[in-house]
């Protein structure tokens, strides 16, 4: 396939983050439909109980997914700095050191995932009747790490360069097979949980075969070649300190969702199942503003390397705007038509009605998520990405805890549960936002 890499520090930039986004956006779209195929061919096919077993293992396996997601993003930042300085010597060792930290990750994640996933379950009070089924899914899922850890280094690659179709093509592919395994394993062969979690595996490894091999192909600076993968000291050292501590960001955040899913896990299995569903919304709406995320690192990343400060600053507005506007649509668009939505993972009515509570509330709120987002991802594309980290880790996560433990327990019901994502957003973002203009004054002060 032609290459499609591009020079993000020239040209309109109105119109360059959102042709840049939009292959993102499709991308992350279909990584979400991954899963949401999985809980609508077990809700339609297998019923109820195989819905919750599958849907109860949603934040854990976002957990490990999120940390990967997070180190690719260091990736994604140290690869855009090389290429807008064009440092290509500096490039390929980013992108060799990369690919050996990024698959011993997913490989320490398969055993970790696999070894304590009874546990977790049991720690966070999942209902009997479903542990068995969270069990066999996780065990499964968790043997694709390796594959998914593969392919957002690779995804990060090519989108630091400005090549964000050539991802979406492979991932493409791949989904086809997923939702084709998905219908054979469950309805011919009676898998359930088993085979939607096969299906899911299968098609993460071919996307993973698909980008590493076209990386491996590239005759570009960005390209692999199997004599040059060793660990740069210095690069493999930048890497971690951007990525690890995006990483357990997105770990820890998730980590903090856990105790929202013991809040859940509380009410009926019907309720359990009913979240379980509205949560896929969840997904799709973040994925499709995390394109805009992922264009603000690029952007900012190779204009800090090229020393473009008016760039900087602005492709940090033009991203918030786009993130903030597709929040606020889908928001109005879940709002609209939730029961249609959900009637996609249940035909029970009254796990619809369940889920119901959850969807209109995050409808509301999923915008105001973009301020703190975008904001994180602009600091990681100047290179910052420790602070950030606190930042959520004290916002959305203490707090998120804190909740819990407190206007949770107080009131007891599921509205005044759902209420602590948007409060916990807005506060983060105040912090964050803070913390990105210092640091661009600090950055760019002898930027012409």
């Amino acid at each position: 396939m032609k290459t499609a890499q591009q020079d993000l520090t020239q040209g309109p930039l109105e119109k360059q983050i959102m042709l840049f986004s939009i292959p993102l956006v499709l991308s992350n779209v279909l990584q979400v439909l991954f899963n949401m195929a999985d809980v609508a061919v077990v809700g339609r096919f297998a019923g109820p109980i195989a819905l919750g077993a599958v849907g109860s293992t949603t934040i854990l396996v976002m957990l490990f997914t999120g940390f990967l997601i997070g180190l690719a993003s260091g990736v994604n930042v140290l690869t855009a700095h090389h290429f807008g300085a064009g440092d290509w010597k500096g490039l390929s060792d980013t992108v060799h050191s990369a690919a050996l930290v990024c698959a011993a990750a997913g490989v320490l994640l398969l055993a970790v995932g696999c070894g304590t996933a009874e546990a977790v379950l049991k720690l966070l009070h999942t209902k009997p009747e479903l542990t068995g089924g969270a069990v066999l899914y996780l065990r499964i899922y968790f043997l694709g790490m390796p594959a998914l850890a593969a392919f957002n280094f690779g995804n990060a690659v090519f989108s630091a360069v400005g090549d964000t179709r050539r991802p979406l093509f492979y991932l493409s592919v791949a989904g086809v097979v997923n939702v084709v395994l998905n219908l054979f394993f469950v309805i011919a062969c009676g898998l359930d949980v088993a085979g939607v979690a096969m299906a899911s595996v299968i098609s993460q490894y071919i996307s993973a075969v698909l980008v590493v091999t076209a990386l491996f192909r590239s005759r570009e600076g960005y390209g692999l070649r199997l004599w040059a993968l060793r660990f740069n000291k210095s690069r493999t050292r930048a890497i971690v300190a951007i990525g690890i501590p995006s990483g357990m960001q997105n770990g820890i955040f998730e980590l903090a969702n856990l105790f929202i899913q013991m809040g859940v896990n509380t009410f009926s299995a019907t309720m359990v199942a009913g979240n379980s569903a509205a949560t896929n919304a969840d997904a799709l709406v973040y994925d499709v503003m995390a394109a805009f995320y992922t264009a603000c690192g690029s952007f900012i990343g190779q204009n800090y390397g090229a020393g473009k400060k008016d760039r900087i600053r602005r492709s940090y507005f033009i991203s918030m705007a786009y993130s903030f506007g597709a929040g606020s649509l889908l928001g109005l668009l879940l709002l609209l038509f939730g029961r249609q939505f959900l009637g996609l993972f249940t035909t029970d009515p009254a796990v619809m009605e369940a889920g119901l509570h959850r969807l209109t509330i995050m409808s509301l709120s999923y915008c105001v998520s973009a301020f703190m987002d975008c904001t994180i991802a602009a600091s990681r594309g100047l290179g910052r990405s420790a602070v950030p980290t606190v930042i959520v880790i004290l916002g959305s996560c203490v707090f998120r805890i804190i909740w819990v433990y407190t206007v949770f327990a107080w009131f007891g019901t599921i509205v005044s549960l759902y209420l602590l994502y948007v409060f916990s957003w807005s506060i983060t973002a105040i912090a964050e936002i803070a913390y990105f203009v210092h640091v661009y004054r600090q950055e760019t002060t002898e930027m012409t």
